[in-house]
C-alpha cells in the first residue's frame, strides 16, 4: 500500500510557508469546536475511541496531544505516556500494561507513544530482543483487530520529521531549560541512529498497516500544520458528530452578587506580585 500523509500527499517534504501563531490559533479554535462535539457525541452514543500517536523523538507527540485534549473534559478525555516498564511487567504478556487504560464507554484515549515502543526504541535501542519484535509485529494486528472488533474506533498516526529539523529541535531543548527534562540519554543517542529508526519504522508499516487499523502518516516539519492536519483528518474520520450543546437556562441571581467572606485567621495569600 502506498503511504499517504494525512492531506493526501505521498510522504516527504514541506508544504507552505510556516503559519504565524495568531493564523494557527484562529484555525485551532475552529477545530477546538468540532472536537468539543465529538467529545459530546462519543457521551451521548457510548463509543470509544483511541488515537496512537507515534514518531521520532522531537516530532512533536506530546504537543499535538495536548492540543487534542486541551479544551476537552480530562475526565473523559485521558492522556496516556507510561514510563519504563517495571520488573514486573516485564514478565507479563506485553500489551498487558496498556489493556487498563483501553477507553469505557463515551471515552476517548490518546497514547503519547504505545505499544509501538517494542516496534520503535526497544528494538533499535536493543531493549527487546530480536525474537520479542518479531513476536509483536506479528501479535499486534490481532490485538488491534480485537479492539476494533469490540468496537474501539482506532487511529494510528505516525508524525514525520527530517533530520535538520530533529536537531534544530534537541538544540532548543539543550537551551531552554524549562525543555531540558525532554532531553534523555536515549534521545541524545537517537541522534546517531536516524537511519536505524527509519528502518524500523518501515518494518512496522508493513507489519501493521491493516485494513482495520491503517497507519496515517503526518507531516510535523512545520509543528503548527501539522497539528492542525491530524485534527482535521480525525475529525474528518470519525461519524458524523455533529452534536450542539444541550440548551441549559441559567436565571438570573434573587439578590445581589455577594462577596467572600472569611473569619478569624483564614485569609487568601495576597495578590502577586507584591505592591
Amino acid at each position: 500500500m502506498a503511504r499517504k500523509h494525512a492531506d493526501g500527499r505521498p510522504g516527504g517534504g514541506r508544504v507552505g510557508k510556516a503559519l504565524s501563531k495568531s493564523e494557527y490559533l484562529q484555525h485551532l479554535t475552529a477545530l477546538e469546536l468540532e472536537l468539543n462535539n465529538a467529545a459530546r457525541w462519543l457521551q451521548a452514543t457510548g463509543r470509544r475511541l483511541v488515537v496512537v500517536i507515534e514518531g521520532r523523538d522531537t516530532a512533536g507527540k506530546g504537543g499535538v496531544v495536548s492540543a487534542i485534549a486541551a479544551t476537552l473534559n480530562p475526565r473523559q478525555v485521558r492522556t496516556v505516556a507510561l514510563g519504563k516498564p517495571t520488573e514486573r511487567e516485564r514478565s507479563q504478556w506485553y500489551f498487558q500494561r496498556y489493556v487498563p487504560h483501553l477507553p469505557a464507554a463515551g471515552e476517548m484515549v490518546l497514547f503519547d507513544r504505545s505499544w509501538y515502543n517494542r516496534a520503535g526504541v526497544e528494538r533499535v535501542m536493543g531493549f527487546c530482543t530480536d525474537a520479542e519484535a518479531k513476536a509483536f509485529l506479528k501479535q499486534v494486528p490481532v490485538f488491534e483487530k480485537l479492539l476494533v472488533d469490540d468496537g474501539i474506533l482506532l487511529f494510528k498516526y505516525w508524525l514525520t520529521v527530517d533530520q535538520a529539523q530533529q536537531e534544530e529541535r534537541f538544540a532548543e531543548r539543550l537551551r531552554d531549560p524549562l525543555k531540558r527534562w525532554k532531553l534523555s540519554p536515549v534521545d541524545l543517542e537517537a541522534r546517531s541512529r536516524y537511519a536505524d529508526y527509519g528502518r524500523a519504522r518501515d518494518t512496522m508499516l508493513k507489519a501493521t498497516d491493516t485494513r482495520h487499523a491503517p497507519w496515517t502518516l503526518v507531516d510535523f516539519n512545520d509543528q503548527r500544520r501539522g497539528r492542525l492536519t491530524l485534527i482535521r483528518h480525525l475529525l474528518d474520520h470519525l461519524p458524523d458528530t455533529a452534536m450542539p450543546p444541550p440548551p441549559i437556562e441559567m436565571p438570573p441571581l434573587d439578590h445581589a452578587p455577594q462577596r467572600e467572606r472569611f473569619h478569624d485567621r483564614w485569609r487568601p495569600l495576597p495578590p502577586w506580585p507584591p505592591r
